[in-house]
Order: C-alpha cells, then sequence, then structure tokens
C-alpha cells in the first residue's frame, strides 16, 4: 500500500516538474520573442525617424525652390508688364 502511494507521489512530483518546466520553458520563448519584438520595433522606429527627416528636408527644399520661382515669375512678369507698356506708349506716340 505505502509502495502505491509512493509511485503515486513520485508520478505527481514528475507530472508537476513536467508542468513547471513546460511553464518555465514557454516564459522563456515568450521573453525571447518580445525581446527580438523590441528590437525589430525599434529599428522600424528609427527608420521611420530617419524617413522623417529627409521629408521634412526635401519639404523645405521644394518650399525654398518654389519660392525662388514665384519671386523669378513676379519679375518676369512685372518687367513684361513694363515692356508691353512701353511698347503701347510708343505706339501712341506714332
Amino acid at each position: 500500500k505505502f509502495e502505491d502511494e509512493r509511485s503515486e507521489l513520485e508520478k505527481e512530483e514528475s507530472n508537476a516538474k513536467h508542468a513547471h518546466e513546460m511553464l518555465s520553458q514557454d516564459l522563456t520563448n515568450s521573453i525571447s520573442t518580445s525581446k527580438e519584438d523590441r528590437h525589430d520595433k525599434a529599428q522600424e522606429k528609427a527608420k521611420t525617424a530617419q524617413r522623417e527627416a529627409d521629408a521634412k528636408g526635401d519639404l523645405q527644399d521644394t518650399i525654398s525652390s518654389r519660392d525662388s520661382d514665384q519671386e523669378y515669375l513676379d519679375d518676369l512678369t512685372a518687367e513684361c508688364k513694363s515692356k508691353s507698356d512701353d511698347f503701347e506708349a510708343r505706339q501712341t506716340l506714332r
């Protein structure tokens, strides 16, 4: 009777030990996966920040170029209007 009880307790202990090892392994795998995910997300965040900085730089370049082009257009329009007015004035004198 004691041997049956002892073997039953050993079996329960073995099952509990196995369950503990399985839980420990699962938690270890979960930690590893979480660390990898964190690393991947950190890399993605850094890449996103770099793309954002590049886009902001491109935007500033584009705005600067647009402003320069607008200034040139305004000057050219004024020059054309001036020449047109001069031409009209000369035509009325004839």
